[in-house]
């Protein structure tokens, strides 16, 4: 039979016949160099601490197997590396592990007894420490934030070193506070940047956080909100939970109902196992709905926690476990640690090797250790921690290696090393444990990873089941996940739904998660999911409604291949045709009777500018460019002036043959033919040159490109910087339309002549039709559509004077050649002239006839 079960059997016949152990007087030994150890080996539940009136031991009677794991992992750290030579040859390391039952009042006495000069008991005053050799030269622990904070503030300021195997809040980095802290476990920031991810995974943007009323909770509780707002995770509520035995049934019952009542599916828990067990006991009681609880370390793998009656009904239960490296020969060693501690000779051994423990001054170690088994630890030996604690041992005895300037062969004799100067060693340190590389950054931190553990409950108690890993970057297996709800679908837990492309979030209320999804508008894009604001399109792009982004515009104008612009060429060809037409017809029959009448030269003069009328036309469709904007008003009232300028000379001869005495007409008659009659229209012509040049050099018309005016495109056009001298240039035309208009209204026809009056009057009326009706036009129709309308504008005028003044005389030309006759336009007997007005073309037919 091996040595190994036979020590197996003796502790189990030991066990079984009901002798204690004498595990606690292993917890420690002597040495060259002594580590001090502080570790959770007892429980309570309620240590009235608020009710001392008197500083006695408080007594912790339950007992925790973790910290007894922990504590025999430092010890196998021990003496592995008392058995190597690798570290520290030829020197032997000791221990010495204390309870501190998790409570700080019960951890300050081990710790003051650690500070205590060597060989004695009490911690003397002194000016300097620099040469204080205390009893112990570093101390591995305490397993929690709330002890750290305590012990590491005196233990700051020896400058002792502390590397703790379970604190992980964030604040113990901090070098001013805590100058001597390491710890062989990640800080809470990295459980938090996990949880934060994990969320944003899991698309869980509407959360409860929850915080036990401690330094660890409230530390743990700050660094959430602020990492989980930086990723637009929102806090639905932030309670904390009291701690016992200050618990207040209404203070707990109203944070569970702010939980319920915020509508949450997922809570994250940073708290201690007490304040989790309390919290829980309570929601049990009260049938708060199943949620997803995210956990911290502290209380994910506590047996208080795990072991609370009904703790199966509160959800899914997950959170970050710090991956531990695998020990395999650590449960072989703890077996026989076990199975020396029921050896009677074992233990005799050890009360000769080691006299006196301190019991007079801190009490029994561990006295739940000395009545355990094999099965009571079980549960804690694959726990993560443990390697954690193990390492620490690796660290120290690394740092004391470097300061005492060890080689292969062994160590310098020189004076005892101090905690001091050990602590120098300890910053940026590497070492090595089980084969894993370590190192203690600037800020006492190590880098080591985190699993993800889901509880699946197996009976009455959870299992740990790994469903992903932290790296930095967290792996998720989805296959491995077990939710509570019906068909085991992820539960979902967000405020509000998630938007659909080309929509916004308009936030209602405090939280950022709250929102209404809004919808961008035409001519503006979401250019990123998570912005709360539709960007607006450069001036140059478009877009329509919900558009994820723009388009470029195409330039827009009025374009030759448009329908309404071939309607108007169209329009042109015809009364361009009509004009050649008459013109062609009046230069055939210049000398004939009706084309003296209506002006001879002058006449076919008036017919050419209003050929170039119709022309004009021409630079309006197309691509606006500087020269075509230049010559549109210009190219369009000085042929007009002249147009209208001739027919003003017809009227200015009716009115007077008409209206004025036979002498005074006599003698106007010569003012308003021959060189007069030129220098009249040149006069006229030149007014508007005048009015064209001041438009054109104080109000020049520009291009521009109008980004707004059309949804999709840049309209390109030609702008009017002045309205009322774009309104001026028609003042010539307006007032010779004028005079023609007033010099024939009322001009009484002589019988038995041609009545010319009428169709001046006819022509006017189209003219002044067709610019009156163009004014309002202009204004309401699309700007896109402004040329064509002044298109339609100048055809519609020259059509009209067309037909009501010219065409009827080549129609008399053409078809009624009888009545080109001097009597009948010129006028007969003594007036001469004067029968110029004539009175119709029935009346001369019917003259005929008789």
């Amino acid at each position: 039979m091996s040595g190994l079960a036979l020590l197996g059997l003796t502790a189990l016949l030991g066990l079984g016949s009901g002798a204690p152990l004498c595990l606690s007087r292993q917890l420690r030994m002597q040495g060259d160099y002594v580590i001090g150890g502080l570790f959770p080996l007892g429980l309570t539940e309620d240590t009235e601490l608020g009710n001392r009136t008197q500083p006695q031991t408080t007594k912790c009677t339950r007992f925790s197997s973790h910290g007894l794991i922990w504590a025999l992992a430092v010890k196998m750290a021990v003496e592995e590396i008392n058995r190597a030579s690798t570290l520290l040859p030829g020197l032997r390391l000791g221990y010495d592990l204390f309870d501190t039952c998790s409570e700080p009042v019960v951890a300050m006495k081990p710790s003051l007894m650690f500070m205590a000069k060597a060989g004695g008991h009490g911690v003397a005053a002194y000016c300097d420490y620099t040469r204080y050799q205390p009893r112990v030269l570093a101390v591995v622990g305490p397993h929690s934030s709330e002890l750290a904070f305590v012990t590491g503030k005196l233990f700051g300021f020896f400058l002792m070193p502390q590397v703790s195997y379970g604190a992980g809040v964030d604040l113990l980095s901090d070098r001013e506070t805590f100058p001597s802290f390491f710890r062989t476990v990640p800080s809470d920031r990295v459980q938090v940047a996990a949880v934060v991810e994990l969320l944003q995974e899991l698309r869980w943007s509407w959360v409860a956080a929850l915080g036990s009323d401690d330094t660890s909770g409230r530390q743990g509780l700050r660094l959430f909100s602020s990492l989980a707002s930086a990723q637009g995770i929102c806090i639905a509520y932030e309670g904390l939970v009291p701690l016992p035995p200050h618990v207040q049934p209404g203070a707990l019952l109203g944070l569970l109902s702010h939980v319920s009542r915020a509508g949450v599916q997922v809570v994250v828990l940073f708290s201690s196992a007490h304040a989790a067990r309390t919290l829980f006991s309570y929601s049990i009681h009260c049938g708060l709905s199943p949620k997803v609880w995210v956990a911290s370390e502290a209380w994910l793998t506590s047996d208080l926690v795990m072991t609370l009656p009904g703790m199966a009904q509160v959800g899914t239960v997950l959170g970050f476990l710090q991956r531990g490296t695998p020990m395999p020969a650590f449960t072989s060693y703890v077996q026989t640690r076990l199975a020396l501690a029921a050896d009677p000779a074992f233990c005799a051994s050890l009360d000769a090797e080691q006299p006196g423990l301190d019991e007079h001054v801190l009490g029994p170690r561990c006295p739940q250790c000395d009545h355990i088994t094999l099965e009571n630890l079980s549960a804690s030996l694959l726990h993560p921690q443990t390697f954690a604690a193990y390492a620490a041992v690796y660290g120290i005895a690394q740092a004391l290696h470097n300061t005492l300037l060890c080689t292969a062969s062994g160590c310098p004799v020189r004076e005892p090393v101090r905690p001091w100067q050990l602590l120098e060693n300890m910053y940026n340190l590497s070492f090595r444990a089980h084969d894993q590389a370590l190192r203690f950054d600037t800020s006492g931190n190590v880098d080591m990873h985190y699993d993800l553990k889901l509880w699946v409950w197996q009976d009455q108690t959870p299992e740990l089941r790994t469903v992903g890993t932290f790296d930095g970057h967290l792996q998720l297996l989805s296959s491995q996940m077990w939710w509570h709800t019906p068909r085991n679908e992820k539960p979902v837990s967000q405020c509000s739904r998630k938007c659909k492309k080309g929509q916004v979030r308009r936030v209602k209320g405090f939280h950022s998660c709250c929102y209404d999804c809004v919808d961008c508008k035409a001519g503006s894009y979401l250019r990123n999911p998570e912005d709360l604001f539709c960007t607006p399109c450069d001036q140059d792009k478009w877009s329509p409604a919900r558009s994820l982004h723009c388009f470029p515009r195409r330039p827009r104008f009025l374009a030759w291949e448009e329908p309404a612009v071939l309607l108007l060429l169209a329009l042109l060809g015809l009364t361009l045709g009509l004009v050649l037409a008459a013109l062609g017809l009046f230069v055939r029959h210049r000398d004939s009777p009706l084309v003296l009448a209506s002006g001879g030269l002058r006449a076919c003069f008036g017919l050419a500018c209003l050929g170039l009328v119709c022309l004009s036309v021409l630079l309006f469709p197309g691509q606006p460019g500087h020269a075509s904007c230049l010559a549109q008003q210009p190219l369009l009232h000085l042929p007009l002036t002249g147009c209208l300028s001739t027919l003003l000379l017809q009227a200015a001869e009716i009115f007077t043959e008409s209206e004025l005495p036979p002498s005074w007409a006599g003698q106007l008659r010569g003012h308003l033919q021959g060189p007069w009659a030129w220098l009249v229209m040149l006069f006229a012509m030149l007014v508007e040159v005048a009015l064209c040049a001041w438009y054109l050099v104080a109000f020049p018309p520009e291009v521009v490109t109008d980004w707004q005016v059309l949804p999709t495109e840049a309209l390109v056009h030609c702008r009017v910087r002045s309205w009322v001298s774009f309104g001026l240039v028609h003042a010539t035309n307006v007032m010779l339309a004028s005079l023609c208009f007033l010099g024939t209204f009322l001009v009484q026809t002589r019988p038995g002549c041609y009545n010319g009056a009428r169709g001046l009057t006819f022509a006017m009326l189209a003219y002044f039709v067709t610019w009156v009706s163009f004014v309002p036009l202009l204004a309401n129709v699309h700007m896109a559509y402004q040329p064509a309308v002044q298109m339609g504008a100048i055809l519609l005028c020259a059509l009209g004077i067309l037909v009501t003044f010219h065409l009827p005389r080549c129609y008399l030309l053409l078809w009624r050649p009888e009545c080109n006759t001097p009597e009948f336009f010129l006028g007969g007997g003594s007036g001469g002239a004067r029968g110029r007005g004539g009175s119709g073309d029935e009346e001369e037919t019917q003259r005929k006839n008789e």
